[in-house]
């Protein structure tokens, strides 16, 4: 039986848990847990290095006060046990020591989560871009925390306190998902699922759930389910009430096992609607990040050229070295400009994205200049960069373009590289951390702000694009588009036609060397 009064050491890494963004820059990523030995008489302590300049400015509280302030709020919870949590950090930006005690729930989920809890907060507090945490007394927070959650009785209304915790911070990158919904978030990530390859939405007028697209060569694109289609149920379960990640979870499962669905195609009970049941089976998708096609283009003077059009959906860990495939095979093609669509990309990893900027970039360029908490702006810069080509290029953007979108479309236009068009970006100009608690939740804390490499600030800002467009002046109804190649249906996209004709007044520089 595990003990009830465990040690929280958030020194050495026990296992790979982190998707480090900066893992040179930010230490947060290297953590992990580790169990010593109960002492007697239980209390939790919070270990500091011993730089007699921390920078970060906090309300000073002794251990000897914190200790009596966690006493407490023990006192009413008869024959309750305590608990020793030990937080390290080998961050010379911190000189605190301090111990608390807190009571240790009866019941083992909600138990699990207090460990949780402990780690998080001291996570957030070594590492989170404001160091005044939105003007509170962090450490108190976590005492008034832990009382709130030692009479719960279940890990799903524990995990709510963590998360009343976090909002108080003031910043809605800052959170928690559970194990679960981090099981989906790594599946964007690594681009890998076993599932039957179909993106589903909630439509938010009728608040059905529909299907968006399918994985190309998937069971569900071979069993002919199209973009449109309205699920109703999945293995016999009506999916009334049901969110997406809900059914895209019941819809994943192990390879070679199979799941039945129920669709509804057209609109109403007319002619043309109709009710199709199907098995699937479930097979490992690759999901890629992108998606391209040649434009055969004709200029005003008459020539025909040939534009290589390469959508990146999000930033995965394979989008980088996807992209560099894709401008390899365009390039062995003829193409002699390129249109980078980012429209509705609304980030991923951040170090991908940088990633991606120096396939188009040469030279010493900085990528993008971030702001730690302590107000510092360091440049990321390239080191003696190369790009697969200098053909001209157009970077699409819009509304939907946020995060990791928009340091690459900042990186690419301050630096000369690209001419943006489109729509004004979301404005999210925070980096994250993403690192995997103990309990397999995952804990995403906002480390530091960015500025493009022309300072020009985007949080909240966003950036908008030399040329103006919207998408809806030329597209037909997409009975027609079906009918037509997907070089042909991007020609109906007005924003592809203003992108062509900035391609048409820049001169083609041909493939890098």
């Amino acid at each position: 039986m595990e003990p009830l009064c465990p040690n929280f050491d958030l020194l050495k890494s026990s296992r790979p848990t982190s998707v480090p963004l900066f893992p040179h820059r930010f230490s947060s990523t290297n953590r992990g847990i580790s169990k010593k030995p109960c002492a007697p008489f239980p209390c939790a302590s919070y270990n500091r290095n011993s730089n007699p300049h921390p920078p970060v400015k906090t309300q000073q509280s002794t251990a000897h006060d914190l200790l009596k302030s966690f006493k407490k709020g023990v006192v009413g919870f008869a024959a309750a046990a305590t608990a020793l949590a030990s937080i390290c950090s080998d961050s010379p930006a911190f000189a605190e020591s301090l111990t608390v005690a807190f009571p240790v729930s009866r019941a083992q989920e909600v138990n699990t989560v207090q460990r949780t809890l402990v780690e998080a907060w001291g996570l957030i507090r070594e590492t989170f871009v404001d160091p005044t945490f939105n003007h509170q007394d962090w450490d108190l927070k976590l005492q008034q925390t832990m009382v709130e959650m030692f009479p719960l009785k279940s890990a799903d209304a524990a995990y709510g306190k963590i998360r009343g915790m976090l909002s108080t911070l003031g910043d809605p990158f800052t959170r928690i998902i559970s194990p679960k919904e981090y099981q989906s978030f790594r599946i964007g990530s690594d681009g890998n699922l076993q599932g039957v390859g179909v993106f589903i939405s909630v439509e938010p007028k009728t608040g059905h759930l529909v299907v968006l697209s399918c994985v190309e060569g998937s069971p569900a694109a071979r069993a002919g389910i199209h973009d449109g289609d309205e699920l109703i149920e999945i293995n016999g379960q009506r999916l009334d009430g049901v969110d997406s990640e809900s059914a895209a979870q019941r819809l994943r499962g192990q390879a070679g096992t199979s799941v039945t669905v129920k669709l509804h195609r057209g609109n109403g009970s007319g002619s043309g609607s109709s009710i199709k049941e199907v098995k699937l089976p479930r097979e490992l998708i690759r999901l890629s990040p992108i998606s391209s096609t040649v434009i055969t283009h004709r200029t005003p003077d008459g020539r025909l050229t040939k534009t290589g059009y390469v959508k990146l959906i999000t930033f995965s860990q394979t989008a980088a070295t996807d992209m560099k495939n894709t401008i390899h095979e365009m390039e062995n093609q003829g193409v002699q400009s390129y249109i980078l669509d980012l429209r509705n990309n609304s980030g991923g990893l951040v170090k991908v994205g940088l990633d991606v900027a120096q396939i188009w970039l040469d030279g010493n360029e900085t990528l993008v200049n971030t702001i730690d908490r302590d107000g510092h702006m360091s440049p990321i810069n390239m080191a003696n960069g190369h790009a697969l080509t200098h053909d001209p290029l157009v970077v699409l953007v819009n509304e939907g373009s946020a995060s990791a979108s928009e340091i690459l479309a900042g990186a690419l236009h301050d630096n000369g590289r690209a001419i943006l068009v489109g729509r004004k970006t979301f404005g999210k100009g925070k980096i994250q951390s993403i690192t995997e608690l103990h309990d397999g939740s995952a804990l995403f804390v906002t480390v530091a702000k960015y500025v493009s490499p022309a300072l020009h600030d985007i949080d909240q800002v966003g950036i908008m694009p030399d040329v103006q467009c919207t998408t809806d002046m030329l597209n037909p109804p997409k009975e027609t588009l079906k009918e037509k190649s997907p070089a042909s249906s991007l020609e109906a996209d007005s924003c592809i036609m203003v992108a062509e004709h900035e391609l048409d007044i820049q001169k083609p520089k041909g493939t890098a060397s």
